[in-house]
């Protein structure tokens, strides 16, 4: 696990191991959050000091669990953490579901600038017409229970969800079991030491 101090691009290069391409197109995406976040909310403005570590490795550290070519799925991207980023790193194409225009905007002119592999879907999530997706990850959506109900219409029949949960985990799971059964995996988070990443596969809901 890395230390919680403040991450530089740097350091964010050497922890990761990223190839000084994906380095140099992650720093532009870097600029264009800190620009694009004096007009509007993308991201908490607690978290910009420590960018590196609060967004981009927390987002790039689910790209264990990509596999090249699978139809991936962000849930309410927001500013693309993870699925822009993941799209990024791992070439993979990811399509982002984000139902406020404004932040559409601006995936898609990290997008353009990045040449990110990446679809906008601008709407809700519900309205995705198509099914199958080989990964599904969401990040500060909401709680497991609806989280499940999001993906599971969507998620392809050896498909796995990845939602990344913070110190409310062991609630949210309670509830979700009362209503769902599931195979899961819980992965401490390399960014934040409260953190968890929910690996589950075979949602169902208990009849």
């Amino acid at each position: 696990m890395v230390s919680t101090t403040t991450l530089s691009a740097a350091e964010f290069g050497r922890t990761t191991d990223v190839s000084r391409e994906t380095l140099a197109r992650f720093e532009a995406y870097e600029d264009l959050l800190q620009h694009w976040q004096k007009r509007i909310n993308l991201v908490s403005r607690t978290t910009l000091a420590d960018v590196w570590r609060r967004h981009f490795l927390d987002s790039l550290q689910l790209s264990q669990w990509v596999e090249p070519g699978q139809p991936a799925l962000d849930m309410g991207s927001g500013a693309g953490f993870p699925g822009m980023v993941l799209a990024i790193a791992c070439d993979t194409p990811f399509v982002l579901a984000e139902s406020d225009s404004r932040k559409c905007a601006f995936l898609r002119e990290v997008r353009r600038v990045t040449d990110a592999p990446a679809e906008i879907h601008e709407g809700r999530v519900e309205a995705i017409d198509h099914a199958g997706f080989g990964l599904i990850v969401a990040r500060a959506l909401a709680p497991v229970t609806r989280l499940l109900e999001l993906a599971r219409p969507l998620l392809g029949g050896e498909g796995k969800c990845l939602f990344m949960k913070g110190a409310q985990v062991a609630d949210e799971l309670d509830l979700a079991r009362a209503n769902w059964t599931m195979e899961l995996n819980q992965h401490p988070s390399v960014a934040d030491p409260r953190g968890v990443i929910l690996e589950i596969r075979n949602p169902d809901r208990v009849v």
